[in-house]
């Protein structure tokens, strides 16, 4: 099982380490249930880690505009293993999103310092 918190703004945050090439970052990410993709980094962390480049991809936005994403290549540590996963390049605070979440059972005691918690779900696939 994976432990977060909630944090002060009632945003579900967990914890992930991101890694490429032998370059290992701690990032802080908010739980966001309306993004289907993985994991959304500004784009000072993707250039700091030095993601490979991978596509370009168009998303709908929670306002309903579009806007294009570069997605990039990356490793996080998932539930103690590795797993390779594709990053959005965002000017926004890291998101993780609901393809991370894929076979994961997510709780959240929201109130502020609540407790979160990710445990995968048995016969997952």
């Amino acid at each position: 099982m994976m432990q977060g918190y909630v944090n002060t703004n009632y945003e579900a945050v967990i914890s992930v380490v991101v890694s490429y090439d032998g370059k290992l970052k701690s990032i802080n990410a908010v739980i966001d249930t309306g993004f289907t993709g993985f994991l959304s980094l500004p784009s000072e962390i993707v250039a700091d880690l030095n993601l490979p480049w991978s596509y370009r991809d168009r998303a709908t936005l929670g306002d309903g505009s579009e806007t294009l994403f570069d997605i990039h290549e990356a490793s996080v540590i998932w539930d103690g293993q590795f797993r390779e996963i594709e990053v959005n390049s965002a000017d926004t605070e890291p998101l993780l999103g609901m393809s991370m979440l894929r076979g994961y059972r997510l709780q959240v005691d929201n109130i502020q310092g609540g407790l979160v918690a990710i445990e995968a779900l048995p016969n997952a696939s």
